[in-house]
């Protein structure tokens, strides 16, 4: 329960810095749109590509895909990986820019990430490499493979925790900034994802009755026959998980720039409370 009110005391403190800044979640509706656009027109021959393989050699265990295939497989990584950087960086600039007392706009988080964007694309090659290779082995050993990749992948997350905020705040090339975020991590370690976790959490909660919500008041404008109320009942429900999952990544957003600045500065910024940062990120 301690946990539980500590992460929620967090989330309460990131949300309070989106309700200063809603352009905040502006920039994971931008990534959100880029994704779709790169699925739409590139994701989707690799999907049918895997699709394919995977009917081919049914009931062959652990056959390798195509080189065609892995290559395809990468370059799709790559791209959605530098999008997804590419906005969280502009996030996280914004958001530091926030914390640090300033009034940041949509125009000063992109610029900043331009700045970055040398850095950002080889942060992305080597998450698309990181990706391409836990999809390999996980191919490969099947069950056993997903459970290694589990562990690796777990691992990696947290090595890179506070890279995208380390980006954003740092010149340094990605490979110093994996470094540095594994270094911040090692120094400060403890309860480090307590607080994604609850949002996370409190996210799934939400997102949970909003959904169980919208099926009763589909099934209520169903039973009146009426089209046009089953189809605003739809696209209300929609809009509100769409809005709900950009304030969850949002808020996500800001509290990595939150730990980024406590670990490096010792002081997680304004709108943050620095002892509820020190219990959830507490040195060993």
């Amino acid at each position: 329960m301690g946990k539980f009110e500590r992460s929620w005391a967090l989330m309460k403190s990131s949300a309070n810095i989106l309700r200063q800044d809603k352009e905040l979640m502006l920039f994971p509706l931008l990534a959100g749109i880029c994704s779709l656009i790169i699925i739409a027109t590139f994701g989707w021959p690799v999907f049918a590509s895997l699709r394919h393989h995977h009917t081919e050699f049914e009931g062959q265990r652990h056959a390798a895909l195509p080189p065609l295939v892995m290559l395809l497989a990468f370059v799709f990584y790559f791209v959605q990986y530098a999008i997804v950087i590419f906005f969280n960086t502009a996030l996280a600039s914004a958001a530091l820019i926030r914390l640090g007392g300033g009034n940041p706009t949509l125009g000063d988080g992109l610029r900043a990430a331009m700045g970055k964007l040398p850095s950002i694309l080889g942060y992305a090659l080597i998450s698309a490499t990181v990706g391409v290779i836990l999809r390999a082995v996980q191919e490969r050993l099947g069950l056993i493979g997903r459970i290694v990749v589990g562990m690796l992948g777990f691992g990696w997350s947290v090595a890179t925790f506070l890279v995208v905020p380390v980006l954003a705040a740092q010149d340094i090339g990605p490979v110093d900034a994996v470094k540095r975020s594994a270094s911040l991590l090692k120094g400060t370690w403890g309860e480090n994802v307590i607080g994604n976790a609850g949002i996370g959490v409190v996210g799934g909660v939400l997102t949970f009755c909003l959904v169980a919500v919208s099926l009763i008041l589909f099934g209520a404008a169903v039973s009146t026959q009426s089209v046009p109320l089953m189809v605003a009942v739809g696209v209300v429900g929609v809009v509100g998980l769409v809005a709900l999952s950009l304030f969850q990544t949002a808020m996500h957003g800001v509290y990595s720039a939150a730990l980024y600045r406590y670990a490096q500065e010792g002081d997680p910024g304004q709108g943050f409370d620095r002892a509820l940062l020190e219990s959830a990120f507490r040195p060993k």
